[in-house]
């Protein structure tokens, strides 16, 4: 009877091991598979995230110059309407990440500064010039000059640079939403989010 007893707890005994390392193994290949997902998902988002507006605005430039010992004056004007594409943009593949496997988080380390890029297309309209004043290269150059700087205070103090926040806020939740849902953890800046409106409240 003794025997048949021992026999049946070292069955047991063997059973209960095996179940160990079959639940083990599976954890572990989980594990794997979750943060196989979650490195894809951020490799996904390492892509172009890009806002887009149009600005017009019409220009006078005029430019005066006296000649023959500041007698006889000599002057040029020209009336400018720019029609300006300006993108603002965040290049995700340059967002750092690390994945810490053992503690189930995703640290995001840097999120890239904003790119603004400006498209202007320039046409003069109604130019008048002196004969001893007239357009030159030079000119060109400093009236395009004048208007990117224009034109990127626009934007700068337009909706584009938040609506491409909202966007890379966006793309960022996509991470959020999948680690929450595998039951990670995610960070940035030591910070960690434990709802999905904290990332509206990113400090970037």
């Amino acid at each position: 009877m003794k025997k048949y007893i021992l026999g049946a707890l070292a069955v047991l005994l063997i059973f209960m091991v095996y179940r160990y390392f079959e639940n083990r193994n599976a954890e572990r290949d989980r594990l794997e598979e979750s943060t196989a997902l979650i490195q894809q998902q951020i490799k996904n988002v390492g892509k172009l995230v890009v806002t887009e507006g149009t600005f017009s605005q019409v220009y006078t430039y005029k430019d005066t110059k006296n000649r023959f010992l500041d007698v006889l004056p000599a002057r040029k004007r020209a009336l400018i309407i720019v029609n300006t594409k300006a993108t603002v943009a965040y290049d995700l593949s340059k967002l750092v990440t690390e994945v810490d496997v053992e503690n189930k988080t995703v640290h995001i380390k840097h999120i890239p500064e904003e790119e603004i890029n400006i498209y202007p297309d320039i046409k003069y309209y109604d130019i008048t010039q002196d004969y001893l004043n007239q357009f030159t290269a030079d000119d060109y150059n400093k009236i395009k000059t004048r208007i990117n700087k224009s034109m990127r205070e626009k934007v700068e103090n337009s909706t584009l640079k938040s609506n491409a926040k909202n966007r890379l806020i966006s793309e960022l939740q996509k991470i959020y939403i999948l680690t929450n849902t595998l039951g990670w953890t995610l960070t940035y800046n030591d910070q960690e989010f434990s709802a999905e409106q904290e990332m509206q409240e990113l400090k970037l």
